[in-house]
């Protein structure tokens, strides 16, 4: 009776054992292979702490642009209304890491549990990786390549660094369920008007549709762009194509999709609204819905030219994260929209605009609170 005691306890233990192996191997082999591969400078919890899957959103900063993608991301953790997990990927160059690490921890000790971040080292194709570098502006040509660096990540939105959101990121994300079994990604129209169109009027490459697509905004299903072999066709491109264009990555992905048309989706303008959309005339038709993510390109954000985007900017770089957003931020801007030179600007004129999904979504979140 003894002897068969002892055996089952020892059975008991191997299965333990064995549940615990399994527990390991499962951990081990669910890490994305390019924390391996770059040892991400930060990590402050497991995704098991939380009960919902990951929203990346992906952004390269190169250069003076670290204050302004913090102000990004500071947008994107503010109007985290539903409270998803958000993974911000942030490839940088080397010695920029540790200002974003400073200010991301401290807000995530804020904000526990409802974004994380990983820093990543800049990475281009090794036989012509300065000429990649510095196809545009000083690394953005790095989104191209993310289908190879990051494996184990499905879908993600790609934002430029002059990007703000005004809308919680669930609300872009919802686009991934509108695809068609075809489509691998979403962008917004370049223009909206051809007299004032840049592709259709000085291009001298192919473009997608009549007006040319803008790519600072951008959702990316990863896991298709891999299937149809990506980044094969954006070396050829580059290959083909490399002295008649401008505008770098942008233009790269305007020739992708003019032949693969079927494979992009598009979002109307108010998920990439730009100066280019108010300061002629009012050419992006929001109807009720409001400006959902706000795009300052062309240093807009620290221009004096349209003063409602350096208004929208400043208001969020004051904003210290944790404070109340109706007190410290909506309640500012609201001042700041309705100065006189920012009335008399074209731009001006869309300011009810700008602050309609911010009224509602930041005042329901207090009222709760």
């Amino acid at each position: 009776m003894l002897l068969h005691t002892l055996k089952m306890q020892h059975l008991h233990m191997c299965l333990l054992c064995l549940i615990a192996l399994a527990i390991l191997s499962y951990f081990v082999h669910q890490r994305p292979s390019w924390v391996t591969d770059y040892k991400g400078e930060a990590g402050g919890f497991s995704e098991a702490q939380t009960s919902k899957p990951p929203l990346y959103i992906v952004v390269v900063c190169c250069g003076q642009r670290v204050q302004e993608t913090l102000v990004m991301i500071k947008s994107a953790i503010l109007f985290n209304y539903d409270e998803e997990y958000l993974k911000f990927l942030i490839f940088t160059e080397n010695g920029q890491g540790d200002e974003f690490t400073e200010k991301l921890t401290d807000w995530r000790d804020i904000k526990p549990f409802t974004f994380d971040f990983e820093i990543l080292p800049l990475k281009f194709p090794s036989h012509n990786e300065v000429e990649w570098k510095n196809l545009f502006k000083p690394c953005a040509a790095q989104r191209l390549f993310l289908p190879s660096l990051l494996t184990n990540v499905d879908s993600l939105l790609y934002v430029d660094t002059d990007i703000l959101f005004l809308s919680p990121i669930s609300d872009i994300w919802r686009f991934f369920r509108k695809f068609n079994e075809t489509q691998i990604s979403a962008l917004t129209p370049e223009h909206e008007n051809e007299n004032i169109g840049w592709y259709n009027r000085f291009a001298r490459h192919p473009f997608y549709g009549r007006l040319g697509v803008n790519s600072g905004v951008m959702l990316m299903n990863l896991t298709r762009m891999r299937e149809m072999k990506w980044e094969q066709h954006i070396l050829a491109i580059h290959k083909e194509y490399k002295l008649r264009i401008i505008w770098g990555d942008q233009d790269i992905i305007n020739i992708l999709f003019y032949f693969h048309p079927d494979k992009l989706y598009i979002m109307p303008c108010e998920y990439n609204y730009r100066p280019d959309h108010c300061m002629y005339m009012s050419i992006c038709n929001m109807s009720h819905v409001g400006v959902k993510v706000i795009h300052g390109n062309r240093g807009y954000f620290h221009s004096d030219r349209q003063l409602l985007f350096k208004s929208i900017y400043e208001s969020m770089e004051n904003y210290q994260l944790g404070s109340n957003a109706n007190t410290q931020f909506l309640m500012p801007l609201h001042a700041a929209l309705k100065m006189q030179s920012v009335n008399e600007s074209s731009c001006g004129k869309i300011s009810n605009e700008v602050l309609k999904v911010a009224n509602t979504v930041l005042s329901n979140r207090y009222r709760e609170d």
